[in-house]
């Protein structure tokens, strides 16, 4: 069973590790010249910042809005509390295409809410992709921390109160640290989604304000598959760092809990 397991984990590894190399080294090695000039073009690090500020600020909505529901849902029994989670996950079963869809109706300029006068512009905006990412990408940050929550031996918070302590103090001081690796990790999951998408953001926001896998898309029908290329290395060069520190950070810490 060990071989045979071996084998389909290094079929996948491999398959993993060749697609993500060849990408990565084809430009470099065949193209460099268009490299260097895409990596100091404004118009493809204004796409690549765009897209990880807007990726960083769904993680802050995330952050600031997902963990208090994970940790209802993990400490509370209430009614509805299934439907709630099913709603939760819905948006990472539905075709990204139709969220983008969704959210054009509620909160576009004629839809349920972003018709009303006097509400916020989502559409052709930073705000609108950070709606749509985060729309998409919370889901991950709110399972994760309420598996965190759901983990800690209930006593623990019991002991904090009979002590004294308020739920607030309890939550801040116990429950809190003791789920902040899972929701770490949460949060790298978060970005890593919000950042890689496009479909949602596109049908919801439009192509302006450029966010990378949309200049991506647009190099591709407009100029072919070697440009679109050069474009992904950059994109994959930048964002690649950036997630193996957060990883790193992450077994450094709480590799201990």
């Amino acid at each position: 069973m060990k071989v045979a397991f071996t084998l389909l984990g290094g079929l996948i590894f491999f398959i993993l590790f060749v697609t993500i190399f060849n990408i990565i080294t084809e430009p470099i090695l065949l193209d460099f010249d268009n490299l260097v000039e895409a990596f100091l073009s404004s118009r493809t690090l204004g796409a690549v910042w765009t897209s990880l500020y807007a990726s960083f600020l769904a993680v802050v909505v995330g952050f600031g809005l997902g963990v208090p529901l994970a940790y209802l849902l993990a400490e509370e029994d209430f009614w509805g509390k299934s439907f709630v989670k099913g709603v939760i996950d819905l948006p990472m079963a539905i075709p990204h295409t139709v969220a983008g869809i969704a959210l054009l109706a509620v909160f576009g300029s004629s839809g349920l809410i972003g018709g009303l006068s006097g509400s916020p512009q989502f559409e052709r905006s930073v705000l609108g992709i950070v709606t749509a990412m985060s729309f998409i990408s919370v889901p991950y940050m709110i399972n994760s921390a309420r598996e965190g929550f759901q983990s800690i031996n209930p006593r623990l918070a019991n002991v904090s109160k009979n002590l004294g302590a308020s739920n607030w103090e309890t939550f801040k001081r116990v429950m809190f640290p003791l789920a902040l690796p899972h929701i770490f990790n949460g949060a790298v999951m978060c970005w890593a989604r919000s950042i890689s998408e496009f479909s949602a953001v596109v049908l919801f926001v439009g192509y302006y304000p450029t966010i990378a896998p949309g200049l991506i898309w647009t190099e591709f029908h407009s100029e072919g598959l070697a440009q679109a290329k050069v474009i992904a290395v950059v994109l994959l060069l930048i964002v690649l760092p950036i997630f193996m520190i957060l990883r790193h950070l992450r077994g450094r810490l709480f590799d201990r809990y």
